[in-house]
């Protein structure tokens, strides 16, 4: 989950923007849990699938 998307219960406003401490507190957590790709948006993680996808069938047709 992005932190873009989050709102706090505390204050309301995005978890993101870290304006109280349950939201800094929430920030840092989660972008300790986040893995390798934990900070891309779904967008980017789609365009990265298709380049990959790309790449792999331009190799298949150069190699063929």
């Amino acid at each position: 989950m992005t932190l873009d998307r989050l709102v706090c219960a505390n204050c309301s406003n995005p978890v993101a923007e870290g304006r109280c401490p349950t939201c800094r507190a929430s920030r840092q957590r989660l972008q300790e849990q986040q893995g390798l790709f934990g900070s891309l948006s779904p967008t980017a993680l789609i365009a990265l699938l298709a380049a990959l996808v790309a790449c792999a069938l331009i190799a298949r047709h150069a190699f063929a």
